[in-house]
């Protein structure tokens, strides 16, 4: 076990100075990057947090489309599974799951017990988490989780067999002769109740950070803004001269200028004075820099130009809103493929958890939301127009109206109340 616990808490330290780095790209306070030492020193620490955080919108706008709304299990939608899910609070951290993922590259999930025997979910980040993989089938065949109190270092390492719980009494311990065993139990799902949540399109990646391919745009961005608000500091603002007066000098004998800069007015009694200003800097320059900019931002990460406040001179329709909104529901289609598998594995163990069937054999599969932005008229009307012509029952035109499978149930069950009531009080005009 030592040999396996050091192989885990080394693959758990690896990238942290990578994911230092995202996190601070993700709350905006990332350095400015491509900036020059007089610019720096011009800008003191005015400007030192002036950041566009595109990061966080790209991480959030895809967050908001990736929204799980049921489960099946062998074709039928699995109400108590489902219940499961909400009682665990899992309608909310599973976008909490999805923009670490999103973030970071990985999150993880982790499912067990409570003490009244019902599935337990948690939402696990890649700062505390690390799995091993069987390079033959790809599968998690062991885990481990660690973090820190205000005196110990706590850890568990989930295995096949069993799971081992470990403390250090010392906070940062990382190799495994720094912890003593408190307790191990044995795991009866035959798995490591550990998925993981990779953000990657690619079969042997760990997981890639949305903002990856965003971060040298963005800083060639937020040091175009730098750039732009010196130039309005110390530029923009015209510079007024003026010759022929005559220089004062202070108690060290320096030169002093006899107009301060507070004075809305020059006077001067020298006839052969004159006076001026030196044109201000024109900023358009930066416009048109920045305009580029955001044009690759939007490529890169598919983001609709009303999404980053790039405006035009006419209107912009509902229509082409949602057309430009089309790559980015793409992309959260591509997302909702990759987090689902782990979503359904998710859900082979916590039907485990409560049945003590074997996980692997479990048949589950994942319901998500639409991710296109269409308004409810539109939604309403093609259900309608599907329902009257027969092509789908009515629960299928909910679920692609959105609605959950337990709000679904709710409104078949109103139906029926209301259709016996109906039937009743018909029932009752015909006797009297």
């Amino acid at each position: 076990m030592n040999e396996l616990l050091n192989t885990l808490l080394q693959k758990l330290d690896a990238p942290a100075a990578r994911y230092t780095l995202l996190d601070k790209y993700y709350a905006g306070e990332q350095a400015l990057a491509f900036l020059a030492p007089e610019a720096r020193t011009a800008l003191g620490s005015r400007f030192g947090r002036m950041c566009s955080n595109i990061p966080r919108l790209s991480v959030t706008a895809l967050a908001e489309r990736l929204r799980v709304t049921g489960f099946q299990r062998n074709g039928v939608p699995d109400a108590e599974l489902w219940q499961d899910w909400l009682s665990n609070d899992m309608d909310q951290l599973a976008n909490v799951a999805h923009r670490e993922a999103l973030t970071l590259g990985t999150s993880y999930v982790i499912v067990w017990a409570n003490a009244a025997g019902e599935p337990h979910v948690s939402v696990e980040s890649a700062r505390q988490v690390a799995v091993l993989r069987d390079p033959g089938t790809r599968r998690i065949v062991a885990a481990v989780k660690r973090w820190e109190t205000d005196k110990t270092t706590e850890a568990v390492l989930y295995e096949a067999d069993t799971i081992t719980r470990l403390r250090a009494n010392n906070v940062g311990a990382a190799t495994f002769g720094q912890f003593a065993t408190v307790e191990v139990v044995e795991n009866p799902l035959g798995i490591p109740p550990v998925v993981a949540l990779q953000n990657s399109d690619r079969l042997l990646d760990d997981g890639v950070s949305e903002m990856q391919d965003l971060i040298p745009l963005v800083d060639a961005l937020n040091k175009l803004l730098a750039d732009m608000l010196v130039s309005s500091e110390y530029f923009a603002r015209p510079r007024r001269w003026a010759t022929g007066l005559e220089l004062e000098e202070d108690e060290d004998g320096n030169s002093v200028n006899p107009i301060s800069e507070d004075r809305r007015m020059m006077v001067s009694e020298a006839p052969e004075t004159k006076f001026g200003q030196l044109p201000a800097a024109d900023l358009s320059a930066y416009e048109a820099s920045t305009r580029v900019l955001l044009g690759q931002i939007m490529a890169v990460s598919a983001l609709p130009a009303h999404y980053l406040g790039t405006l035009t001179d006419a209107p912009t329709s509902a229509d082409s809103m949602r057309a430009s909104e089309s790559s980015l529901a793409a992309r959260a289609d591509a997302r909702q493929a990759q987090f689902g598998r782990g979503w359904e594995d998710v859900a082979r163990l916590m039907i485990a958890v409560r049945t003590g069937l074997d996980p692997l054999g479990i048949d589950v599969r994942v319901k998500w939301a639409d991710t296109s932005t269409r308004s409810i008229a539109q939604e309403a009307d093609a259900a309608v127009k599907l329902f009257t012509a027969g092509l789908l029952p009515a629960s299928t035109v909910l679920d692609r109206l959105g609605y959950t499978d337990d709000e679904i149930r709710t409104i078949r069950e109103a139906r029926r109340t209301e259709a016996l009531d109906l039937a009743g009080t018909d029932l009752k005009g015909l006797l009297g």
